[in-house]
């Protein structure tokens, strides 16, 4: 019982960052490609696809909290039962916890961004100035 749940955790975590990723590509290709030369700005798209996929499912899929599933938290106790309504909070944890881990790395991607546009804006200006 619990490899399965450990692979719907899984399942249920790569289907909300397929779902983020499509909805977030767009837009991070197109800030990739004014910030970054043409010829690497697909491979940083690529990387950061890659990354978006490792922090979600890694956020949503929480096995150190799995855990007690297989190993009674004290001696004297038994293992937690794996009922119905514990699948379904499980479920719930994974699709909230990945959704903030992509969550938070998007904001830190779009901070950066944000940064290096600023900057890049600012040296263009300066550069029309002197011209």
């Amino acid at each position: 019982m619990f490899i399965t749940l450990l692979i719907v955790d899984f399942a249920v975590a790569f289907v909300v960052c397929l779902v983020v990723a499509r909805l977030f590509e767009a837009s991070i290709n197109k800030i990739l490609q004014r910030l970054i030369s043409e010829d690497i700005y697909t491979a940083w798209g690529r990387y950061i696809m890659f990354a978006l996929y490792v922090v979600g499912i890694s956020g949503g899929v929480r096995v150190w909290d799995l855990e007690r599933y297989v190993t009674p938290t004290r001696p004297s106790e038994a293992v937690i039962a794996l009922t119905p309504e514990r699948w379904t909070l499980e479920v719930y944890r994974t699709v909230i916890g990945t959704l903030q881990s992509v969550a938070g790395m998007l904001l830190v991607f779009f901070i950066f961004a944000l940064i290096a546009f600023v900057i890049m804006r600012g040296m263009e200006l300066r550069r029309q100035a002197k011209a």
